[in-house]
């Protein structure tokens, strides 16, 4: 599943490769007219978000009102008491990933609308799971959908959402849509798979986690839906089965480098950005990328870590615990290793979209999502 890295001796290890600097370091990746500085990521993904949320509303206003009253609220469209609300509903990066893949292999990405809302559909499934299972209380700047309608409500709602993903791919009259509905419901199992080794892994000591399991955890649980977007676009684009498949590669090296800049973000980031609080996986004891590479790392500070690790978070240990994840690497590592991930996505970009121009948008994509701090 995950690709395999060796074990660390004084530091977490990387691979023999080529030397990569970290992310926000290194100069970015030029496209045809120049760097990258996110504009036409924006662009792109400005205009997935006006193509496919009235697929998206269109599915959900279909729900019964219970259902629909807990997706529009989890979508920000509307606000708990059911009022219409101005709200976020999410970068689309996903649906922009398969209209963005079909473009870039010649298909039409009007022809792939339904299969981009398909996929932000199971995405925002593993959301509404996601938070339930790990008690987040706020996703968006708003409170997540268990706080406000229950555990048993958040669940059924996100049951729903994967049912509609599914359904607007059966009703699809485009030739790969059959091929994209068993992709995507591939891909659910996976994700339900990688779900379950997280939660797993938080049960087990913080030396019984290695950098291996928890990298193939990380794919399963993002690369994997971020690769199979890439392929529905390249369903819907007639490509061949080498190109599907190298698309599906790109999305889940991305998916590896998006997941260790969001851990990293998660630890250090702004709450006042990200909407969510500055180090709750730390005061959860989650065992994400930067902290199981810290762990690893042999070094005395690893040590501290895994004491406070063994018990549970008491008032007034975050900045400590921040500190020693920082001083025994897990940072810096997963910065290069985000570079090193992004390295290898261009790399099966490349045997897909050899010109440069056409993998423009793709690549654009993969590096805002690498380059992001909120």
């Amino acid at each position: 599943m995950g690709e395999f890295m060796t074990e660390p001796r004084q530091g977490p290890a990387l691979e023999e490769r080529s030397p990569v600097t970290p992310v926000g370091r290194h100069d970015p990746p030029r496209g045809p007219e120049g760097p990258f500085e996110g504009h036409e990521a924006a662009a792109i993904l400005d205009k997935t978000r006006a193509s496919v949320d009235p697929e998206l509303r269109r599915a959900i206003d279909s729900l019964p009102g219970s259902m629909r009253r807990i997706a529009l609220y989890h979508f920000g469209w509307e606000h708990a008491d059911g009022t219409p609300a101005a709200g976020n509903a999410g970068k689309a990066i996903r649906p922009a990933l398969v209209l963005t893949a079909a473009r870039a292999l010649g298909g039409r990405p009007s022809a792939a609308v339904r299969a981009a809302a398909a996929v932000e559909l199971v995405h925002n499934f593993t959301l509404l799971h996601d938070d339930v299972m790990d008690r987040d209380t706020t996703r968006r700047h708003r409170p997540t959908a268990w706080t406000v309608f229950g555990d048993a409500d958040a669940i059924l709602a996100g049951d729903a959402l994967q049912a509609l993903a599914q359904r607007l791919l059966a009703e699809d009259p485009h030739p790969a849509s059959g091929a994209a509905a068993a992709r995507l419901a591939g891909c659910v199992v996976e994700l339900c798979a990688g779900q379950h080794a997280d939660t797993a892994m938080e049960r087990r000591g913080p030396h019984e986690v290695t950098l291996d399991e928890v990298l193939a955890m990380a794919e399963a649980k993002t690369g994997a839906l971020l690769g199979c977007a890439c392929a529905l676009g390249a369903l819907y684009a007639g490509a061949d089965d080498s190109d599907v498949e190298a698309l599906d590669a790109f999305g889940r090296q991305a998916g590896l480098a998006f997941q260790l800049i969001d851990d990293v973000i998660g630890i250090w980031g702004d709450p006042g950005r990200t909407g969510k609080p500055a180090g709750a996986d730390l005061m959860a004891r989650k065992k994400s990328l930067p902290v199981v590479a810290a762990l690893a790392s042999g070094t005395p500070t690893a040590a501290d870590l895994a004491e406070l690790y063994q018990g549970p978070y008491r008032e007034g240990e975050l900045e400590r615990t921040v500190l020693a994840v920082e001083q025994a690497g897990g940072r810096e590592w997963a910065q290069v290793q985000a570079a090193d991930r992004m390295a290898r996505a261009m790399e099966e970009l490349s045997r897909a979209v050899p010109d440069p121009e056409a993998a423009g948008g793709l690549l654009a994509l993969a590096e805002f999502v690498t380059r992001r701090s909120t």
